[in-house]
């Protein structure tokens, strides 16, 4: 059949016996509804809203357009999670697209997603949050002018490193750290909003005067703007990645996204009227950072606050991109798809330590050449061509495979919607304005097969490789863990 079946038995890279055998290794279930709701939103809030509406305002050319694209940008990030949900309730296990693409489509596309995400798009979205966060982190030291690009990158480099750490020690410690910058970027969204109203109040509404004037018709330009808007939306879907460590997945996953997408979806649409509301359209292009302005313009000497809030804010996210990062490397590690030591857990911290580490390592690399708006794009192509083959797998196990277990349906209609978006923002751009780079992109994708056969199908393993195993196995303190046994 299609749907792959799960190894019944423990193979060397998934299980190991501790204590003569009695004690299986395996991550904690510590990941609750308010865990799962600061997981999403505060992985969705980070800098997109704060970067990203300058972008949307330029592609789309009026304000009433560009409300309408984060509005649409919203309800498709709520029907993608939705659909990701009941997926999430068949196929019980960490890793996300990954292991969605595993299950129903087999091994060789499933490396090529995990050889691309693991390598590029995990660490290209780690970096670009990172290096957001370093930019509002060091601009109070650089009253006046531009900061220095060494400065950022050594900053957006330590905040990697930081997080490195604080992943490695603990679950619980990670998403403690999660919950509290979530509630403080909330805090800081609302106190834009709230400016927002009282600007709204006094009648300062120019902004939304012949608010469809000069508005941008073109496919390509509206794709581009959608991938601005997405990029705030991105990491609706992180909970899948973390399924083994819910408690109670069945309940919590659709509950956390029915709770946690439509109150970012409000709070962004709030926020963009909010800067409209202070500044006029053409101030709002010319902005290097739209937030920053405003708080110039609104708060006066407490303008400082906005800067804090959105490096809180910042960090918040890259935690949250990178506690579930670390799995998709992870669970490819113990379907035998990446070496073996990236499927090893910490032996007394119970957390996927090399994985992190490596992702880490990767992100690091990306900050060195990395710039924020060219990450976006194709950041954002990628994922949404990954997205289209996932759904098109839910679309499959609901035509072909109804009588398999689930605890939650979503309505056809919604994954169809979802697929035909996903097509769409993958081809409009390559149609309206096709780009050298993203020809790169798909001959790096599909550059995974010269790995896959030597190394996966046929496991020709090098034998230096199982001793820099042996060797950093003993040096990390880790172990080879089992999965989850639902």
């Amino acid at each position: 059949s299609t749907m792959r079946k799960r190894k019944t038995t423990d193979s060397p890279h998934s299980s190991t016996d501790l204590s003569e055998g009695e004690e299986k290794l395996r991550l904690k279930q510590e990941v609750g509804l308010i865990s799962g709701v600061s997981l999403i939103a505060g992985t969705m809030i980070g800098s997109g809203i704060f970067m990203s509406p300058e972008w949307v305002l330029h592609h789309m050319g009026s304000p009433a357009s560009s409300l309408l694209i984060w509005a649409a940008c919203g309800l498709l990030a709520m029907f993608g999670a939705l659909s990701y949900a009941e997926l999430g309730t068949i196929i019980k296990e960490s890793g996300g697209e990954y292991i969605y693409i595993l299950r129903i489509f087999g091994s060789f596309p499933a490396f090529l997603f995990a050889y691309t995400s693991v390598i590029l798009v995990r660490p290209a979205g780690l970096a670009a949050v990172c290096l957001s966060f370093a930019e509002y982190a060091v601009a109070p030291f650089y009253v006046g002018c531009s900061s220095p690009q060494v400065v950022i990158k050594c900053t957006a480099a330590a905040c990697i490193l930081l997080l490195t750490i604080i992943n490695c020690l603990n679950v619980r410690l990670a998403t403690s750290v999660m919950n509290i910058f979530t509630a403080a970027k909330l805090l800081a969204l609302l106190v834009i909003v709230v400016g927002g109203v009282v600007l709204l109040a006094k009648g300062q509404t120019r902004s939304f005067q012949n608010a469809f004037e000069n508005t941008t018709a073109g496919i390509g330009a509206v794709g581009v703007a959608f991938y601005q808007g997405l990029w705030s939306y991105d990491g609706w879907n992180n909970l899948n990645y973390v399924t083994e460590e819910l408690k109670k997945p069945e309940v919590t996953l659709p509950r956390a996204v029915m709770i946690a997408i439509p109150l970012v979806t409000c709070l962004y649409l709030l926020v963009n009227v909010s800067y409209l509301a202070a500044m006029t359209p053409s101030e709002v292009l010319s902005s290097g950072a739209v937030a920053v302005t405003w708080g110039d313009k609104v708060l006066g000497s407490w303008a400082w606050l906005i800067s804090l809030s959105v490096a809180l804010s910042t960090f918040g996210s890259s935690n949250g991109t990178f506690f579930s990062g670390g799995r998709v490397c992870y669970i490819a590690a113990r379907e035998g798809h990446m070496p073996d030591i990236l499927s090893m857990a910490h032996v007394r911290c119970l957390t996927p330590s090399p994985a992190l580490l490596f992702t880490s390592a990767m992100s690091l690399i990306m900050i060195i050449s990395g710039s924020f708006t060219s990450i976006v794009n194709f950041f954002s192509f990628i994922a949404w061509f990954f997205y289209g083959m996932t759904i098109s797998g839910l679309l499959y196990l609901k035509i072909k495979k109804p009588e398999l277990p689930r605890s939650y349906k979503v309505p056809i209609i919604i994954p169809i919607i979802v697929l035909m978006a996903a097509v769409y923002l993958v081809l409009a751009p390559i149609i309206d304005q096709p780009q050298i780079e993203i020809l790169y992109i798909v001959l790096f994708i599909f550059s995974g097969v010269i790995l896959y056969f030597p190394l996966v199908r046929y496991k020709c393993h090098p034998r230096f490789l199982q001793k820099a195993t042996l060797h950093l196995q003993l040096f990390l303190e880790v172990a080879p863990t089992t999965r989850d046994a639902n």
